[in-house]
């Protein structure tokens, strides 16, 4: 029976003869699924060019926001305003950072006329949408002590919600919510606990590895109106892969939480890798839609876990509903009460090595998956990665205490039945890591790129090719789609270009 998943508070917003994509994943709950679909599976092949634009900057890895006509990214120290019709720059904004890691970037967030771009240097910079204009300037944290910034925030009524980025240094992660118009504090949420407090029993009682435990908010979370709940995913702890000196789970890191919007404060969590050693940290999209599941129709929450594992959640509760295996992995020995996979002693990262898989880089990372409600599936692109893991520390172990080296990998997308965690279909994107989103849409399209420099478009039913075309490069962005006066685009950026496809002139509506 085809399934039917009502989400009226989670959809994009239909605007007479304009669908837009206001924010980082679309809309509020992460599905990148979009109702358009003018361009379908029927037509697909006639897919064309509109217009390109290049940069003339690092490679883009952002999300372009679609706002009345405008199309607005980024690359490390850059937002760029273009028209959306066009591809023409109306503005460019460059900021001078003070060190910071310049490592990628995810894209804005809109608030009313302003703009929200956090900083190599972790910096909150605001921004007038018409003209680039800087309002003001907020420092997030100290990038003397090792923070950075690659996120798109996050709007959610009258807060932006912003997070860190930062491993190499032992600090502390944290969530935090700012106020829109005057740049100000609202809240602030730590991703580990403070000595005493609930979750404190999870790290060791004595020393100050609490206090130094990592966990960063790398990636854009999602949001649900009708329980005001935030959710995001967490970072590794540090020090990263050496675990000696932080026996414990190490809450709240590597973890789901669900997070009161308003107040910052944390509703439940869910841990994926306990104890991480590996640098498996959680911050992959935890994807909210509603569904049935073993007969009760339920509010999910699932995520496609950097440690190989797919999670479907009750995102009112946070109890654990389905855990299983998206590739194949050798780290874990079962599967506990929880729904938290267990690891094996052996393949923690030890001075002559230990083969694990998959590697550091992970089954999947920052690229973003997709859910469609039209064939009840979730979407990622996922790694097979086999590495060795070194434990390289000598004594107290701080930042890195170890490395892993991969000897062989390959990409595969990997459609995923949430009901029961089992791979409907595979599409293989070829050897190597794959780093591209996924975008689907109600004409039956599922666009994505692979590891050959082609951008590609299935079926999102069956995992069929539809169309492609060679890129000259790798997709390292998550592609968006809109509808302007009547015409839809396809964006998918390559290095510092964007090209935005559609149906010939003649094919369109009017």
């Amino acid at each position: 029976m085809k399934r039917f998943l009502i989400l009226t508070l989670l959809s994009l917003p239909l605007l007479g003869q304009k669908v837009e994509w206001p924010t980082y994943n679309g809309d509020f709950s992460g599905r990148r699924f979009s109702p358009l679909d003018q361009i379908n599976s029927g037509n697909v092949k006639n897919l064309t060019l509109a217009w390109a634009y290049q940069g003339h900057t690092a490679g883009i890895k952002s999300t372009p926001l679609a706002v009345d006509g405008v199309l607005y990214f980024t690359v490390p120290d850059n937002v760029i305003a273009i028209d959306a019709r066009t591809g023409r720059e109306i503005w460019h904004y460059k900021y001078k950072p003070n060190n910071g890691d310049h490592i990628g970037h995810r894209g804005v967030a809109m608030y009313k006329d302003w703009l929200y771009f956090e900083t190599p240097d972790a910096n909150l910079v605001s921004l007038n949408a018409k003209d680039g204009s800087v309002r003001w300037t907020v420092e997030l944290a100290d990038p003397a002590l090792g923070y950075f910034a690659t996120m798109a925030p996050l709007v959610v009524h009258d807060h932006v919600i912003v997070g860190v980025s930062g491993d190499v240094t032992d600090i502390p992660g944290f969530l935090e919510s700012i106020d829109p118009d005057t740049g100000k504090m609202q809240w602030r949420w730590y991703t580990a606990p403070k000595k005493g407090d609930p979750g404190s029993e999870t790290w060791p009682s004595e020393g100050d590895a609490i206090t130094h435990g990592g966990g960063m908010t790398w990636m854009t979370g999602t949001y649900d109106p009708e329980l005001n709940l935030l959710y995001w995913g967490t970072g590794n702890p540090n020090p990263v892969l050496a675990g000696a000196g932080r026996m414990g789970d190490n809450l709240w890191t590597c973890s789901i939480v669900a997070v009161n919007a308003d107040t910052g404060k944390l509703v439940w969590y869910f841990q994926p890798s306990p104890h991480d050693v590996h640098d498996w940290d959680a911050v992959q999209t935890p994807v909210l839609f509603d569904g049935e599941f073993q007969g009760a129709r339920r509010k999910l929450i699932a995520q496609a876990s950097r440690n190989g594992y797919f999670f479907v959640l009750d995102r009112a509760t946070g109890k654990n509903l389905l855990t299983a295996p998206f590739v194949e992995t050798n780290w874990a020995s079962g599967i506990d009460q929880r729904g938290i996979p267990v690891a094996k002693p052996d393949k923690e990262p030890a001075a002559n090595g230990s083969l694990v898989e998959p590697g550091s880089d992970g089954a999947t990372n920052w690229m973003a998956p997709s859910f469609d409600p039209d064939s009840g599936l979730f979407y990622v692109s996922a790694r097979k990665i086999f590495s060795i893991f070194y434990l390289t520390a000598v004594g107290k172990a701080e930042g890195w205490g170890g490395r892993d080296r991969n000897l062989w990998a390959e990409s595969k997308l990997q459609a995923i039945d949430y009901q029961t965690g089992k791979i409907r279909w595979s599409f293989d994107l070829g050897p190597g890591e794959d780093v591209a989103g996924i975008l689907t849409t109600a004409g039956k399209l599922l666009i994505t790129g692979d590891n050959s420099n082609n951008i590609i478009i299935l079926d999102p039913a069956t995992g069929q090719p539809l169309w492609h075309v060679p890129a000259g490069g790798r997709m390292a962005m998550s592609p968006m789609t809109y509808e302007l006066e009547g015409r839809q685009y396809i964006l998918t950026a390559i290095n510092d270009m964007i090209y935005a496809w559609a149906l010939p002139e003649y094919m369109v509506p009017r």
